[in-house]
Parts: C-alpha cells; sequence; structure tokens
C-alpha cells in the first residue's frame, strides 16, 4: 500500500459528536498550523440540534492558498462510532485513520489501503481525570497533542495559543496544558511509524487576518453607520447581531457619559424585526437586521412596504439550505431569487454578493449607502459557508474621511427657500426623488407614507397614468442602482477562447482553484465573478462575447442563470447549469468535473464551439 505523503497540502477532518468540546480543539489544532505561516481553510459542519449527534470539523492545510474546500480526505480523525463506516468510506486511497483504540474493533471496520493509528485516548484519560466532564474535554485536548507530534506541527504554538486564551486564567492553562502534553508523550513513545502528512514552517499568510464572515458583516455595519438593529434569532446569522453589540459596546459608547449610541432589538419574530428597520429607516437612522431564507419569507410585506414607499433598509441575508426549514446548518445560494423579487407585485431589489470576510465587511458598509442613496431595500447575500466558518482574507480597509452618501435628502434651509418638494418626483433623470426626514421644517416638506398608490407629490391617487409614472421611475431608479453597485471581477483566460464562466459569492474560493486546473487540462474559460444584481451592462457583454458561459451556483434551479435570462433576455441555450446543492461548500473537483464532461460532449456535437484550444 502506497501512502499519501504530502508536505504542507492535505486535508485532514475531525469527526465528532456535537457537545463534545471538539469545536474549540479543532479549531486551536487549525490555529496552530496558521501561526506557523501556512494557510488553513477551516470548515465547521453540525448538526441543527444543541447536542448528541455528529458533527465534522474539516481542515484543508495548503501552502499554495486554495481556501475552497478540495474535496476527499487525508486523514479522518474518527472520533464517533455512530458515523464510522462514512467516516472510514471518506478516506482516499493510502489516507490515515487515527482513533481512540481503548475499545478494539474488529477488521472488518478497517481498510486495506489505508494506514491505521490507533491510541487509548479514553484510557489515558480515565487514568488522569477523575470527572467525567473533564475525561471528555481534555481528551480533545489530548489527540491534539497527539498530532502535533505526528504531523510535525510545534507543540510550542499550541502552548503560545493556550497562553493567549487563558490569560489571567492560570489553573484552565496548566490544565490544558497538561493534557496536551500527556498527547505529546504517548506519541513520542508509541506512535514512532511515521505519518506522510507532515506541516513545516513557512512564510504564506503574510498580512492576512483570520475571521469569519458575520463578524465581518457586523463590523462594517458599525463602519458603515448604522445606529439601529433589529433581529429575531435564526442559524446561520444570529451571530450577526451578537457581534454587533460587541463592536457598538467598544465603539459607539460614550467615554465621558457612559451613553449608548446604538440601539439594538431582538424583536419577537421577523416580522416585529422588519418593521423596526423599516421605521427607523424612515426616521433617518441608518438600519439593518440579519436573518436567513426562513426569515425573508416573513418579512416579504414589509419589504414591498419599504420598495414602494421608498424607505432605505438594509438587510444581512446569511442563506443557509430551503425550502421551508430545510437544512439550517448546512449552506447554499437558494434565496436569490427570493430575494430579488421580495413581496408581491412588480419589485426588483439591489443584492450584494461578497466572496469573503473582506467584502462581508465592505458591503455591508456600502449596502448602508446604497440602501440612503437608492431609498430602498438592499440585502447582502452571503450564506453559512462564507458567515460561520473562519477565512483567511485581506485586513479590512478603512477611510477615516469617508463621509456617507445619505442620497437626495433635502434641508430645512431648502425648503425655506421655497424650493420644490415632490416625495415621488424625479427631477434629475435617475429615477431617485427627494426625501425630508421628520422633523425637518416645522411646516414643510411633510407628507404622507403609504403603501398605497400616489401621485408624484405623495397625494393619494389611483389614477392609471400616477401609477405608471412611478412604477417606470422604479424601473428608471434600479437602472441607476446598476452603475453604483458593486462591478463585477473579470478574470481574463490565459489565451483567446469562446467559453466563459460566471460565478459568485462563496463559489469564489473553489472557482479560481477550478481555473487553474482546467487551464492545465486544456480548457480556458473567461471568468466573470458577479458582485451585485441589478447587472451592470458589462454582463450583458461578456455574454455576448462567448458562445457558451457557464453559470456555477449552489442550489437546485439554477436562480441566477434564471436571473440571467429574466433581466438581460439571454438565450438560455448560451447558459450552462453548474449545479451543487447538498448542502456541503462546493469543491473545486466538483467544477472541473462538470465543465470538463460538458466540454467533452461538445467537442462531439458537430456544429458546437470549440472548447479546447490547440497546445
Amino acid at each position: 500500500m502506497k501512502q499519501i505523503e504530502a508536505v504542507n497540502d492535505f486535508v485532514i477532518k475531525f469527526a465528532n459528536v456535537n457537545g463534545s468540546g471538539s469545536a474549540s480543539a479543532n479549531e486551536l489544532f487549525a490555529k496552530a498550523i496558521l501561526r506557523m505561516g501556512v494557510p488553513v481553510s477551516p470548515r465547521n459542519i453540525f448538526p441543527s440540534n444543541i447536542q448528541g449527534l455528529p458533527t465534522w470539523y474539516e481542515v484543508r492545510v495548503t501552502e499554495e492558498g486554495h481556501l475552497g474546500r478540495r474535496g476527499g480526505t487525508d486523514m479522518m480523525v474518527a472520533m464517533n462510532p455512530q458515523t464510522w463506516d462514512a467516516d472510514v468510506a471518506e478516506l482516499e486511497p493510502g489516507g490515515y485513520l487515527f482513533y481512540d483504540s481503548t475499545r478494539p474493533l474488529p477488521p472488518s471496520k478497517f481498510r486495506d489501503d489505508i494506514r491505521v493509528i490507533g491510541m487509548p485516548l479514553t484510557e489515558i484519560c480515565n487514568a488522569v481525570y477523575q470527572d467525567p466532564r473533564q475525561r471528555q474535554l481534555f481528551k480533545n485536548i489530548v489527540y491534539v497533542g497527539a498530532l502535533s507530534i505526528l504531523l510535525g506541527i510545534e507543540p510550542e504554538v499550541v502552548e503560545k495559543l493556550f497562553s493567549e486564551q487563558y490569560k489571567g486564567k492560570e489553573k484552565l492553562l496548566a490544565s490544558n496544558v497538561q493534557a496536551l502534553h500527556l498527547g505529546c508523550d504517548f506519541a513520542r513513545e508509541n506512535l514512532r511509524e511515521p505519518v506522510g502528512l507532515k506541516v513545516r514552517r513557512a512564510d504564506r499568510v503574510g498580512d492576512r487576518i483570520f475571521v469569519d464572515g458575520n463578524s465581518a458583516a457586523a463590523l462594517g455595519c458599525v463602519y458603515g453607520g448604522a445606529t439601529v438593529a433589529a433581529w429575531y434569532p435564526i442559524t446561520p446569522s444570529s451571530s450577526v447581531a451578537e457581534a454587533f453589540q460587541k463592536y457598538c459596546t467598544k465603539f459607539r459608547v460614550d467615554p465621558s457619559t457612559g451613553q449608548h449610541r446604538f440601539a439594538i432589538v431582538q424583536a419577537e419574530d421577523e416580522l416585529a424585526s422588519i418593521g423596526v428597520v423599516v421605521g427607523a429607516g424612515w426616521n433617518g437612522a441608518r438600519a439593518f437586521t440579519a436573518t436567513s431564507g426562513p426569515g425573508i419569507s416573513l418579512m416579504t410585506e414589509f419589504i414591498g412596504l419599504a420598495y414602494f414607499a421608498e424607505i432605505p433598509v438594509t438587510l444581512i441575508n446569511v442563506q443557509r439550505g430551503g425550502p421551508s426549514t430545510g437544512m439550517p446548518t448546512r449552506t447554499q445560494q437558494a434565496d436569490i431569487l427570493c430575494c430579488a423579487y421580495a413581496s408581491h407585485g412588480d419589485t426588483k431589489h439591489v443584492l450584494l454578493f461578497p466572496e469573503d470576510p473582506h467584502e462581508c465587511f465592505e458591503h455591508a458598509a456600502a449596502a448602508l449607502d446604497l440602501a440612503d442613496r437608492l431609498q430602498t431595500p438592499v440585502f447582502v447575500m452571503t450564506d453559512l459557508d462564507i458567515g460561520m466558518n473562519q477565512r483567511l482574507c485581506k485586513p479590512f480597509e478603512w477611510d477615516d474621511s469617508k463621509a456617507y452618501d445619505r442620497g437626495k435628502v433635502m434641508s430645512a434651509e431648502e425648503l425655506e427657500a421655497g424650493r420644490d418638494f415632490g416625495r415621488y418626483k424625479d427631477v434629475d433623470g435617475d429615477g431617485i426623488p427627494w426625501r425630508t426626514l421628520p422633523g425637518t421644517h416645522p411646516t414643510k416638506g411633510s407628507y404622507f407614507t403609504r403603501g398605497t398608490t400616489r401621485d408624484a407629490y405623495a397625494r393619494y391617487s389611483e389614477r392609471g397614468p400616477d401609477y405608471i409614472y412611478n412604477m417606470e421611475r422604479l424601473l428608471k431608479k434600479f437602472a441607476t442602482a446598476a452603475t453604483l453597485v458593486p462591478q463585477p471581477v473579470l478574470k481574463p483566460a490565459a489565451r483567446k477562447t469562446d467559453l466563459g464562466v460566471i460565478y459568485f459569492g462563496s463559489t469564489s474560493p473553489s472557482m479560481h482553484e477550478a481555473l487553474q486546473a482546467l487551464e492545465e487540462r486544456g480548457i480556458h474559460l473567461d471568468a466573470l465573478r458577479l458582485r451585485a444584481f441589478p447587472f451592470p451592462d458589462s454582463v450583458v457583454q461578456f455574454l455576448a462575447r462567448h458562445e457558451r458561459v457557464f453559470v456555477v451556483e449552489q442550489n437546485r434551479d439554477a436562480q441566477m442563470r434564471s436571473l440571467l435570462v429574466n433581466e438581460l433576455d439571454a438565450d438560455p441555450a448560451k447558459l450552462v447549469r453548474v449545479l451543487h446543492f447538498d448542502g456541503t461548500p462546493i469543491t473545486a473537483r466538483f467544477i472541473v468535473q462538470a465543465i470538463e464532461a460538458h466540454v467533452g460532449k461538445m467537442a462531439h456535437t458537430p456544429g458546437t464551439a470549440g472548447a479546447k484550444e490547440p497546445a
């Protein structure tokens, strides 16, 4: 049997039971490798109950810096008897199985083409610790110690992480270091057969930071000027509001008076939370809510009101698997259509698609500007993979001289000077009317805010021409939005090609890796990463330049493809679906296989565009 051998390039997966305390130990393992200068991309795969069900933590170690899921597992740390068979089956041939050998298992439980490493973890912990909970918790630290020796991770790095985590808590620090050394010592003395997977010090992390997208979005809301957040708990978005509160406590409390310069409301449900945000936006505050697909479903009537009454609202939608309750702790890009057209009647909403925590920060701040400028709901379309997993990304940047874009807000001075004020009147040709904030002037600039039809001066009207004027003006405003949203990012192929690929959001890391692999196979694609809807003209031009365009997305019904067809009148035959929707993050392997298979069919079909360029 040939064992897998790799330095700074492998995937290790931990199979545990939810509620066993393994998550912090597994995260410690990933951070230790990161501290050694080697990029990692961890993903926590957890159930939607509190404890008792299987959970996995996958760490991709990659000196090349690939941050998407690779697919396949080189080492499995199998700590859950419930999932043993599936976990063992997932290993690549030549891979490594690390397990608790306290209780012997029959040969039928193993594979002939993998290396098995047994360590009596339960026996070791039972001999040292008397408390059952300590035995469970420290068993996780013991295996981290053993893996450090087997893989070449410096135990001193792990100890340093402990000292930072338990600063001022010497008793906890000492007990964790003790458990770590229990694992290290056992591995040195008993696990002497070499493992072909190694971590070697490098300098490939640079100045990048390690952060999750939900924290990044929350901080973006703080820097973007949000002062009001209203939310109702829902996985996987709850930590957005929690992080916002943490950052506001740090940055939005007057140091001299202790006065809070923010308001955070945990409402009784999603309807109430969006209602608070709409009311705050109408009053002139920058306000947002954080939710997921089921929350969006409940919020649609208020979203429609904000669209038609033209009230700034920002929504952070951390997407999960659907429909209905779906898969609360799995990831998808399945809310695209429901957000793009949220509410009944003719509505179209601005959507932003961040690719990583860095863009979660940028897009959250930008959404607040756009909501004010456009006087409309703006959605930041992140997902569980970006939101709840820590990811390496560029450091956040902020220009302290930046002024918030409040859009067309008429002042008391302008009103006093006799300036004409028509709340829903287009005076500049961009479809965006002027607004006033409550209390701007004692007698001028007031209007009735309604969700029913009106004329340009906000007076109730059911006249067809008044309705058409407003609806067509809203379309004009939407066209203006296409020039203001974050623009697509084009990555041309190394040589001329009539094949293109469109992707967005959390598919980005795997797509970058897949493009490289496809190029090595002689398949060249121009790549366009969408960052927003409505689509700018550059998307139309990209579609026009290519005979076939693959659309890569994580949902069943090709929702982004449908949006391209519906909004741009794109030829459906030109747009090829590449769909991944099992709830796990898409992998580079999946993308390569799907595109390569389609290109192979094209090559054997007379009259289709050429796919492979000559070598």
